[in-house]
């Protein structure tokens, strides 16, 4: 099962991360109370383990500016949590090694997610980094053979039950293991990713698909 603590905005939260089994850290770059600056992210990604997926996270920026981004700072991944296009989102993926883009649950949109050629898709509340909960039944309009990462309002005590009903490739949290805005709770991280971890189905969305990354685990 893949984990991603997202609104990272400090080295030691990175660290706090990583240390605790997460397989992804994000940064977002859109407005938000998470914001962070280009050359923060820089200096944190050089002293993270190679093995880390490090994502940056945008919001209805240009694909240049995106690219530009992703590829000074020296993260791994693009997540695209925008009105992006299709042809937008093809054209990042094609100068960056992995994209995940982002939709709202229940979004007509996800019907033709597959056009948007992005490595993984999110599927999210409507508002990104709120902490909502959404109608877990809505993520079954996502194509199934694509990596799917769920969430929105995910917790510690939720994320178990939330994988067992949808059966994504991964999850995703923010707030749900924050002690306020942008600060992570080590101890929720760690609940976190234990309780989702071991949640894990031996099959799921996009078992079946070429791994890009020597991060990921051979026994989901």
């Amino acid at each position: 099962m893949f984990v991603k603590i997202c609104g990272i905005t400090s080295e030691e939260d990175a660290l706090l991360a990583i240390a605790m089994g997460a397989d992804a850290v994000g940064f977002v770059f859109a407005p938000s109370s998470r914001q962070v600056a280009a050359g923060l992210v820089r200096d944190i990604v050089r002293r993270l383990p190679p093995e880390v997926m490090t994502v940056g996270v945008f919001r209805d920026e240009s694909p240049q500016r995106v690219v530009e981004v992703v590829n000074t700072v020296g993260l791994r991944a693009a997540q695209l949590h925008g009105h992006e296009t299709v042809e937008h989102t093809r054209l990042v993926r094609s100068k960056v090694p992995f994209v995940i883009k982002g939709f709202p649950a229940g979004d007509p949109a996800l019907d033709r997610a597959d056009d948007f050629g992005a490595d993984a898709i999110l599927i999210d509340s409507h508002a990104p980094g709120s902490g909502e909960v959404f109608d877990w039944s809505l993520a079954e309009g996502a194509p199934i053979n694509r990596r799917v990462i769920l969430a929105g309002g995910l917790t510690p005590d939720n994320v178990a039950e939330a994988i067992e009903l949808v059966r994504p490739w991964g999850v995703d949290v923010s707030t749900g293991v924050e002690t306020t805005p942008g600060h992570k709770n080590a101890l929720k991280v760690r609940e976190f990713v234990r309780n989702a971890k071991a949640a894990a189905p031996h099959r799921y969305r996009g078992d079946d698909e070429e791994r890009p990354f020597d991060w990921q685990e051979d026994d989901y």
